[in-house]
């Protein structure tokens, strides 16, 4: 019976998840009439257009799609598809979080889920333990709704006090009496920034036009392109279309759809080949900066970084650096690019060999005698991005230095979530001070993290490491080969060795079990 409930619990997650990215509003009430016909079952009208406990909290997107959800799968709201989308424009609108708010935590909506979270010990021990620090500081609310919202936790999941790092302490009494005052006052419904955002954020038509844009996918290296929204409607939603390339040659190019949501929060859904991607961005100021990931992947994400036509922006050198005494070819990407660039003392433009007000390619070459070390890089006024000149590799860094893979399919519904690796060379500058090199091209293999990893013969049974980075993990179920029939989960080294100079790296990589329960914020 529980094993049941977990996985029509996940499955309603995951296709509000789903839901929350396809853009197409096509509701017949409009989201304040909703509320009204779909929550006041169970909410109380306050007057001024306040409700109970909906009206004391404000959150991103996706919390709102979270509290939607768990109201079908606890209390039995029902609600469409298109009605849910509409209630949770409305809210995200009505009652969101200000840019500035959302600083320092975007990764959990960006779905970076190798993120080692930096929280303080209380909030770590009390909220973190079982779901990540950003979910609790991607929400407002005043004192009183701190404090219904741990006892609705201690109501849901009553066992949550006999669990780790509550059983040795009287979680309950920390929770109520330290913890809510705590976060009443870091996050409080009441901001001045939220205030100061709903008098300045921009109307959606601002974005409509073409963006030149820079990202980088781990394993697979630069991309860069134009995107070009169209046709803004009123309830915010866009057109888009993607034309780009990678460095290595292969089109980065597609189309789909997309929603505003609070002036700024941009969600969309794109075909890129065969692909169905996540665009998770935040739009300010004729920028937009956060990741694209595969809908079914969310491992597999680039970095995403572009400029509107018409805002004069240098955003990238791909790629950002270079051997001193050596030539190659470089791409400077962004907005109102024109003329010849200026790469900086011993770095000298050979030819151009493209030039667009969006990409500048040319060939360069690096005098053996530069100095290793940062160059700022301009074109015409534009400044931006540096370039790092090296003479040798001095470390090399595994990126990222601890990450997590899943095992899974093998029969079951559960796909399995690939390890993804890059190898970062470091040098040093002309003072002796530390220099990011960037990604350099490596050769890859695993090895037992510690003696017990040996023991239990991991590397044999938690999957592959592959040539281009990427750890691909056994399948999923109990293995009859494995001591005591265990599954494939493993405690891994990851070992990157430059093709280049031979200079090698180490990283950690645990490879577990399926996330059985995949909540839009982790």
């Amino acid at each position: 019976m529980r094993t049941t409930r977990l996985r029509r619990h996940t499955s309603s997650l995951a296709l509000i998840a789903a839901a929350l990215l396809c853009t197409q509003l096509q509701a017949k009430e409009p989201g304040a009439d909703l509320l009204q016909s779909k929550c006041m079952g169970c909410h109380t009208a306050e007057g001024n257009d306040s409700y109970s406990r909906i009206s004391h909290q404000r959150k991103t997107p996706e919390g709102w799609l979270m509290s939607i959800g768990r109201m079908q799968v606890m209390h039995g709201l029902q609600i469409s598809d298109d009605d849910r989308r509409t209630l949770v424009k409305y809210l995200a609108d009505k009652q969101g979080l200000a840019p500035s708010e959302t600083e320092g935590v975007r990764y959990a909506m960006e779905r970076r889920l190798n993120t080692v979270e930096q929280f303080d010990e209380k909030l770590s021990q009390t909220c973190g333990r079982c779901h990540s620090g950003a979910r609790v500081a991607l929400q407002r609310r005043p004192a009183k709704e701190w404090e219904h919202l741990v006892n609705f936790h201690l109501g849901q999941w009553p066992s949550l006090e006999y669990q780790a790092l509550s059983r040795d302490r009287d979680w309950l009494e920390i929770a109520l009496n330290e913890m809510v005052p705590e976060l009443a006052k870091r996050f409080p419904l009441d901001n001045p920034a939220w205030t100061d955002w709903q008098q300045t954020r921009p109307k959606p038509e601002v974005l409509v036009g073409r963006w030149a844009f820079s990202g980088h996918m781990l394993s697979k290296g630069d991309v860069r392109g134009e995107m070009t929204l169209g046709s803004a409607q009123g309830d915010g939603t866009f057109k888009v279309d993607v034309n780009g390339r990678y460095a290595d040659g292969t089109p980065f190019q597609g189309s789909g759809s997309a929603i505003l949501y609070n002036g700024f929060e941009w969600r969309g859904n794109v075909r890129i080949g065969d692909t169905t991607m996540r665009q998770v961005f935040a739009a300010l100021d004729g920028e937009m900066k956060g990741r694209m990931f595969e809908a079914e992947h969310d491992e597999r994400g680039l970095d995403f970084t572009a400029v509107k036509e018409g805002k004069a922006r240098l955003l990238a050198v791909q790629p950002s650096f270079i051997k001193a005494g050596s030539e190659a070819e470089l791409t400077l990407v962004g907005s109102g690019l024109s003329g010849k660039p200026d790469l900086g003392p011993g770095i000298d433009v050979t030819e151009v060999l493209e030039s667009s007000a969006s990409q500048v390619r040319v060939k360069v070459r690096a005098a053996a005698d530069a100095a290793p070390g940062l160059r700022e890089v301009s074109q015409g006024g534009l400044k931006g991005p540096s370039l790092a000149v090296y003479d040798k590799v001095e470390e090399v860094k595994v990126v990222p230095a601890f990450s997590i893979a899943r095992i899974g399919e093998n029969g079951g519904s559960t796909p399995k979530v690939q390890g993804r690796f890059e190898a970062e060379a470091w040098g040093k500058d002309a003072k002796g001070q530390p220099l990011r090199i960037g990604y350099l091209p490596a050769q890859w293999s695993v090895e037992p993290y510690n003696e017990k990893a040996k023991e239990d013969e991991d590397v044999k049974f938690a999957g592959q490491m592959l040539e281009n980075g990427i750890f691909m993990p056994g399948g999923a179920g109990p293995n009859p080969e494995r001591r005591m029939m265990t599954n494939n989960a493993g405690n891994l080294k990851v070992i990157a060795q430059l093709q280049d100079g031979g200079q090698k790296g180490e990283g950690h990589l645990i490879v577990t079990v399926q996330r059985w329960n995949n909540p839009p914020l982790p």
